[in-house]
């Protein structure tokens, strides 16, 4: 057969095949730099990331677009091409589904919800969870929702709170959903709770009594899969498949306030901490009871958990009144310095650097050292109070304030197609 093909056919074939490698690679680029979660892919704050920009223009890096969606303080879920996010207007709740490339509305789904306003903005406080066509979201009190993740449709809801007779804690759950095989994991209850993801029908559940504010951790312990659930005044691993506790280590801090998710350094070590003057520990749990390794205030995480790096823990410290930047050695717990511009504030981390974003609003990169904190890269990115932690997906940072304002940064962002 002549294989003989004229110049203008091997055009249309060649710029075919280019068009179809450029949208596999486009795909498989986006896919697997999402961010699907409350502090992403594998839980632990940092991004895999690599290559974005680190050096910004005077005027800061291209705003990509800009979008309000209401009061509160939950984070960006970036999945398949969609950002997900929820706010309050002072009378509802609604979780929003927009094109992660151009910030257009795709769908929306408000409920009834007080503003619950408490020595701060209120709103939204819990970050959407996105596991396959289906986002998960737990409101401040007890509505929990299963929507389809293209449309916004409901596939179930309830008030999880009231089905459980839990109690409210004081500022509301601020738990994002854990999806963890085909359980939806919330810190509702005494030591949290766990429904099946597709019907949220109950599978465990462990009482009543008021819970933390962390989103529990999935942990490995000796062959058995736990759950690290951070409760009022305790943080407890508890079984995943019962909810049946394990070990529990006594943790009480004011106003009950336990707040930045558990760290799983290792099957043998966990680091928690929390803010009101708390402070850290570091914990030995591969005995039947945990051990303080050791324990003091250089770092107390009030909102945001912190980022382990080469082992070294990053994070704001939220000492009342004042915040800062610092930075922890992980086996001693000595601080190595410490960084006051930032205030409160938040922080994501990406190919060895540290992503910060000022309570005011100013967006810092520097790299992860235990030396020193210098930025390369400053710019003010709005007004407003920023508590929330910026992510970081598909070259994209998307920040977000407490008035409800998200920013979508250009960081580098690969050339992935809109959603239609």
């Amino acid at each position: 057969m002549n294989s003989f093909r004229s110049p203008r056919s091997h055009f249309r074939t060649t710029r075919l095949t280019a068009h179809i490698a450029l949208l596999a690679g486009l795909t498989l680029g986006a896919s697997g730099a999402d961010w699907p979660q409350w502090r992403g892919p594998q839980r632990t704050g940092i991004s895999s990331e690599k290559g974005f920009t680190t050096t910004f223009p005077v005027d800061g890096p291209k705003v990509l677009w800009t979008a309000n969606v209401g009061k509160g303080f939950s984070a960006v879920s970036v999945a398949g091409g969609k950002a997900y996010t929820l706010g309050n207007d002072g009378k509802e709740d609604t979780i929003y589904g927009l094109d992660a490339v151009t910030g257009r509305e795709l769908w929306k789904h408000s409920y009834p919800h007080p503003l619950d306003a408490k020595y701060y903005q209120g709103g939204s406080s819990g970050t959407p969870t996105v596991d396959g066509n289906r986002v998960y979201v737990l409101s401040r009190r007890g509505h929990l929702h299963c929507l389809d993740a293209a449309t916004g449709a409901v596939v179930w809801q309830k008030n999880v709170a009231t089905e459980l007779g839990a109690k409210i804690p004081e500022w509301g759950f601020a738990s994002s959903v854990l999806i963890d095989g085909n359980r939806a994991v919330v810190n509702v209850g005494t030591y949290g709770a766990a429904l099946d993801k597709a019907t949220g029908q109950v599978i465990w559940k462990t009482g009543t009594g008021e819970p933390g504010y962390a989103t529990p951790v999935p942990f490995e312990q000796n062959g058995h899969k736990l759950y690290l659930v951070f409760a009022a005044k305790e943080l407890v691993a508890v079984k995943a498949d019962s909810g049946q506790v394990v070990w529990s280590q006594k943790w009480v801090t004011s106003y009950d306030v336990n707040a930045a998710d558990p760290i799983v350094v290792s099957p043998s070590r966990v680091f928690i901490a929390t803010g009101y003057n708390r402070g850290g520990a570091l914990l030995d749990v591969s005995g039947a009871e945990p051990k303080v390794i050791w324990e003091n205030k250089n770092l107390r995480t009030q909102l945001n958990a912190a980022v382990l790096i080469a082992d070294h823990l990053y994070a704001i410290d939220g000492d009342t009144g004042k915040g800062q930047l610092r930075c922890v050695e992980l086996a001693t717990g000595t601080a190595k310095w410490a960084f006051p511009e930032t205030k409160h504030g938040a922080l994501t981390a990406a190919d060895g650097y540290l992503i910060v974003i000022g309570e005011k609003g100013e967006l810092l990169v520097g790299e992860a050292s235990p030396v020193e904190f210098k930025p390369v890269a400053r710019a003010q990115i709005g007004g407003g109070t920023y508590w929330t932690a910026p992510v970081l997906a598909n070259g994209r940072l998307y920040v977000r304030n407490g008035e409800g304002q998200v920013t979508c940064l250009d960081l580098g962002a690969a050339q992935v197609a809109s959603v239609r």
